[in-house]
């Protein structure tokens, strides 16, 4: 491929996803240390992150936070709640003094056998207050079925994955109102968003006017996981449309946040430019290079510039 077509298709890429630049690492000084890293939440304020490290085999997780000091990121530590139990999928409420995750830690401390995926959260009463223990979100959140990667909108609304085996469907997302203190049964989203395979790590914008998640395999899509976007207009979502390759690559892509202060969109991938074929044989150094270099297929965060479309012109051009 010539430089110019290469200039082309970028171009076409920055036009078409009115982003001005490719995804780039997040933080790879610190997330490097990790074999996988996937899933990251922001408090509100900047000054504090959760993600989730996982082993190469994905049979250990735990909550890792980093709080910045003086302006400059901190240590990493796992997170007081995590460390024990396989835990994951961080979200902070919007006013940062509670946390919401997902865990297979018993429901009971004197019960040992874990059990399946819940939502969990936990409280603090000031930003630098500790946190407390964790509790279960409980019936109607939690079922016997798999319940998993939290957005809180900024009224309260949940948005989740549930993995009901009893559907003749896969993973999908569900809406659960927010009203008086509590929380209303869960509803399946719409088939603009939901179908029949695998939707899952939904982030929703903080005033429900968009919703970006995770889809397996989608006849569009660019291989494996791809990122998708849907808006809110009135109480309708638009047919879900994937967010491009300046986005999605021929991995897995998945567990989206948006700082909405910042216009950023930071996410997980597999992508793996490594490079496997050379013209003469590479000195140990150079292949150590090569084999722990970011993007090596190991899970990564990366982030990327985003501003949403007008739902408004989003809908005139389905019709």
């Amino acid at each position: 491929m010539t430089h110019l077509n290469l200039l082309g298709i970028l171009l076409i890429n920055s036009i078409v996803f009115s982003q001005s630049q490719l995804a780039e690492p997040y933080l790879p000084g610190y997330l490097k240390e990790f074999p996988n890293v996937r899933d990251l939440a922001m408090s509100p304020d900047g000054n504090e992150i959760m993600f989730t490290a996982q082993s190469v085999m994905g049979n250990l997780s735990a909550i890792i936070s980093l709080k910045k000091e003086n302006n400059v990121w901190g240590k990493l530590q796992i997170a007081p709640f995590s460390g024990k139990y396989f835990d994951l999928e961080p979200c902070f409420s919007k006013d940062g003094l509670r946390l919401y995750f997902v865990s297979t830690r018993p429901l009971f401390s004197h019960y040992n056998d874990p059990k399946d995926f819940d939502i969990w959260y936990t409280e603090r009463q000031s930003l630098n207050s500790e946190w407390s223990e964790p509790k279960n979100m409980e019936y109607p959140i939690n079922t016997k079925h798999g319940e998993f990667y939290p957005s809180l909108s900024k009224n309260g609304n949940l948005y989740f994955t549930r993995d009901n085996t009893t559907l003749k469907r896969k993973d999908d997302i569900y809406f659960s109102e927010y009203d008086n203190g509590g929380y209303s049964e869960p509803v399946a989203l719409s088939d603009s968003i939901n179908s029949e395979g695998y939707e899952y790590n939904a982030f929703i914008a903080p005033d429900e006017s968009y919703l970006i998640f995770g889809c397996y395999n989608r006849t569009d899509g660019y291989g494996s996981g791809d990122l998708y976007i849907s808006y809110k207009i009135g109480n309708q979502w638009t047919k879900a449309k994937n967010m491009g390759d300046t986005i999605n690559s021929d991995k897995m892509d998945y567990c989206p946040f948006v700082d909405t202060k910042t216009n950023t969109l930071y996410f997980t991938s597999k992508r793996d430019n490594t490079n496997a074929q050379f013209d003469n044989p590479v000195n140990l150094e150079e292949l150590l290079i090569e084999l722990n270099r970011y993007d090596n297929g190991s899970s990564r965060l990366y982030k990327i510039d985003f501003s949403p479309d007008d739902p408004h012109e989003v809908l005139k051009k389905d019709d």
